[in-house]
């Protein structure tokens, strides 16, 4: 019989990751809300190979688009966008072109990487006491969620238009043909979506939701019923003949600001907010981890800097194991660290001065090392540190909730393009309301409502036209010679970092293919106590990492990693058991 400390070495090696799941427990902070119920996870993972192109998606009708665009001679991100296109019809609750993402870009040809913003802005009008009653006590979460109030400027159609402005071969009407197709002639529902529409309480109340997603007598669609969404056709049309730029504008627009003002919880966006949207091209943030270079998105996403300061930390122990209980434990310490910085430091860099590079320089890193502990003893929360490029006082600590619903692809041509794809629309089903065949989003509910804690103001606080923070962290790893090794990413809400992390530690540091990666029971600590992933052999861990001093609880992790890693003859890729995506190849 394995003891609780020989199974969690086990674990960590990979000899022990179980199929089940359970209900999530609650934890007491903002970001312990699940972004999405679990819906069970596959036995086992296929993991695909091909020499010349790949895509790995969410749904194998998605990863099919991206494969036949990238068959007819599209690039990696004409690929992105028309796997995109389908996520919406196949994966609502998840993302769409009501909500917003992220992308890092690699050209195969100079082999630059550069990163696209399509984060939502807040409506000019809103502020932080958006989220109080009349009283000044905050609301609740769904009583926000649900309407308008918590909708922002849709921002992901505008950075796939910047990208395929970019690095984009195949025309608009091409993209959209595989999502038109589906969303005329119909698709089938996924047990996925089936599973959480039975658990969904609020969705039947928009009149558009309600007729696309439920039968006539109120009951939801079951797995397998086929669904025809004529207003996302149309909507793909107007695309396909005068160009994204279309959705913001008049009339489009106007339904868009229109749906959310006439909400039962209505919003504050105007036409005008839609109009002065733009995607926004930022450079990567990059650093060192063994023999690679790992590049990612930086603010206003704390992915990236979260992503290179767990592994910039866990790097500066060359002493320990990975593969052993000290380096499980040196993990958690490094993510212990990197969330506090997140929770105090990053927020829309148009509006803070966030210390981007201060927070991975290599100087910084070496002095957040010295405070790792690996110890028996009490944990109380890491506290965040002082860049060095930063003067003054720290900010006030974050308030948000941070628990978006969201779903990643990866994707590289045959010319050497590389895509990381991440997009949301903040918790299940977003906002609950409809428009144009799409679910709006609610990512107004990632700010901190908070301006200000102890005289020192919050980073990212509310306010208007501004960019809420994000845990999204598409990555792009390159070796020594700037070629692609890997390509990666995750929803999984604040937990995003933490999953991205373990996944190159297991394929960089300990050689695992994508498949045995993706497929490792999870594990973080978001600086609020140590979660392990419910059903899988790491419960039986708990005792040991009590005994280190953690607080440690089971719960869902349910996270939807999508992988693709170059080996000598190729690319192997393979999409996360928990959910039902899938890798597909070119030969």
């Amino acid at each position: 019989m394995r003891t609780a400390r020989a199974a969690l070495v086990l674990a960590f090696l990979g000899l022990g990751a179980g199929a089940g799941s359970a209900q999530a427990q609650g934890l007491a902070d903002p970001g312990a809300r699940a972004p999405e119920a679990a819906t069970g996870t596959r036995t086992s993972v296929a993991e695909v190979r091909g020499a010349k192109a790949m895509i790995v998606a969410a749904h194998p009708l998605a990863s099919m688009a991206g494969r036949d665009i990238l068959a007819a001679g599209g690039t990696a991100v004409d690929a992105a966008i028309a796997a995109t296109l389908v996520l919406n019809l196949v994966e609502p609750q998840s993302a769409g072109l009501g909500g917003g993402g992220f992308m890092v870009v690699r050209d195969g040809t100079s082999r630059a990487l550069t990163t696209f913003d399509g984060r939502e802005t807040a409506p000019a009008a809103v502020d932080v006491n958006l989220f109080r009653g009349p009283d000044g006590s905050p609301r609740g979460f769904l009583d926000i969620v649900t309407g308008g109030a918590a909708t922002g400027v849709p921002g992901l159609l505008a950075m796939l238009d910047l990208a395929h402005q970019r690095q984009g071969k195949l025309g608009w009407d091409r993209l959209v043909a595989p999502a038109l197709t589906l969303a005329e002639q119909g698709y089938p529902v996924g047990k996925r979506l089936a599973a959480l529409l039975a658990e969904e309480k609020r969705l039947a109340e928009d009149p558009a939701a309600r007729a696309l997603f439920y039968r006539p007598d109120g009951s939801p669609r079951q797995a397998g019923e086929t669904l025809v969404n004529p207003d996302y056709a149309a909507t793909l049309r107007m695309i396909a003949t005068h160009g994204p730029a279309a959705f913001y504008r008049e009339p489009f627009a106007r339904r868009i600001a229109e749906a959310v003002a006439a909400a039962s919880n209505p919003g504050h966006m105007t036409v005008a907010d839609i109009t002065a949207y733009r995607a926004v091209e930022r450079a990567p943030v990059c650093g060192a981890y063994l023999a690679w270079r790992v590049c990612g998105m930086g603010p206003p996403s704390s992915g990236g800097i979260a992503v290179l300061q767990i592994l910039g930390l866990v790097a500066r122990q060359p002493a320990i194991a990975m593969d052993s209980e000290d380096g499980l434990a040196l993990t958690i310490e490094a993510m212990r660290l990197a969330y506090a910085d997140r929770d105090i430091w990053v927020a829309d860099p148009d509006r803070v001065a966030v210390p981007t590079r201060g927070l991975i320089e290599p100087a910084y890193l070496d002095e957040r090392a010295r405070l790792l502990n690996l110890a028996p003893g009490p944990r109380t929360p890491a506290p965040p540190g002082q860049p060095r490029v930063q003067s003054g006082a720290l900010p006030g600590p974050n308030s948000a909730r941070d628990v978006p619903s969201t779903t990643h692809l990866s994707v590289i041509d045959a010319a050497g393009n590389a895509v990381a794809l991440t997009a949301s629309i903040e918790s299940a089903f977003g906002a609950r309301r409809m428009v144009g065949g799409f679910l709006l989003n609610n990512q107004i509910t990632d700010f901190s409502d908070v301006a200000e804690v102890a005289g020192r103001p919050v980073a990212n606080r509310i306010e208007g036209g501004k960019r809420p923070r994000s845990s999204m962290a598409p990555t792009i790893v390159l070796d020594a010679q700037g070629g692609v090794k890997a390509i990666a990413g995750s929803p999984g809400g604040a937990r995003i970092p933490g999953f991205v992390a373990t996944t190159l530690i297991q394929i960089l540091a300990l050689g695992k293919g994508p498949a045995a990666a993706v497929a490792e029971p999870h594990f973080i600590d978001r600086n609020r106590g140590v979660e392990v992933e419910a059903g899988t052999v790491l419960e039986a861990m708990m005792p040991a990492l009590a005994a280190r001093g953690y607080t440690p609880r089971a719960t869902d992790l349910n996270s939807g990693l999508h992988v693709i890693v170059r080996e000598a003859d190729g690319f192997a890729g393979a999409a996360d058991p928990r959910r039902e995506g899938s890798a597909l190849a070119i030969p």
